[in-house]
């Protein structure tokens, strides 16, 4: 089954933004939903993965313009679900702390329904690569939360943004998360820095490097 999605880019504090619509058929700034371009063939939607479009465990393939819901055990697949939930990022549930990548899922309730499909409800899936590298682990220079073993540097305009701690990135990591605490006279006495960590224990003690 087919919906419309749409790749988060996540900066690392803590603010997401879409990237453009993905069509049906998969192009980019294709129609919208429940429409076909003039002159093209109506897009077929495979079914028989889920009865949720990309549920927990479900996996999804990974392109350059779009994601499409593939067998785990395909050739295609590259990423699973670890969690999902229906609404948007900024009023939902958290992702785990190791998400590689976001998925936001856009609402579609297509016209006719004779292949069972049914409506997609707006949502979004947190992903985890089938195989290394895995951005958000710890220090892995990405994902969509910034975790202990991150390491950061200073962007210039008063805010940070994450980077591998190996060094290998564009950026060259200068602080690294050591702990997370609920406040900030919290952090040990190393501290040269606080980062928005969000959740329970929202503010990160980052020392430099």
């Amino acid at each position: 089954m087919w919906a419309l999605l749409v790749l988060l880019g996540v900066l690392l504090t803590g603010c997401q933004s879409p990237s453009a619509g993905v069509a049906e058929d998969g192009r980019l700034g294709g129609p919208a939903s429940g429409t076909t371009a003039a002159g093209s063939a109506p897009v077929t939607r495979p079914s028989g993965y889920g009865a949720v479009f990309l549920a927990v465990d479900e996996c999804s393939s990974f392109g350059t313009t779009s994601f499409t819901e593939v067998p785990c055990a395909g050739e295609r697949a590259a990423a699973r679900v670890v969690a999902r939930h229906d609404g948007t990022v900024r009023d939902g549930p958290r992702c785990p702390a190791t998400t590689d990548f976001v998925l936001h899922i856009s609402e579609q309730r297509p016209a006719s329904d004779e292949d069972g499909d049914g409506a997609v409800p707006q949502g979004y899936a947190c992903m985890r690569n089938l195989q290394p590298p895995h951005p958000g682990d710890p220090g892995g220079g990405g994902g969509p939360r910034t975790i202990v073993g991150d390491c950061v540097y200073s962007s210039g305009d008063g805010q940070v943004r994450e980077t591998g701690c190996d060094g290998k990135d564009e950026q060259e990591p200068e602080y690294k998360v050591t702990e997370a605490v609920a406040r900030r006279a919290d952090c040990p006495a190393s501290t040269a820095l606080y980062v928005r960590l969000g959740g329970d224990r929202p503010v990160g003690c980052a020392r430099p490097l």
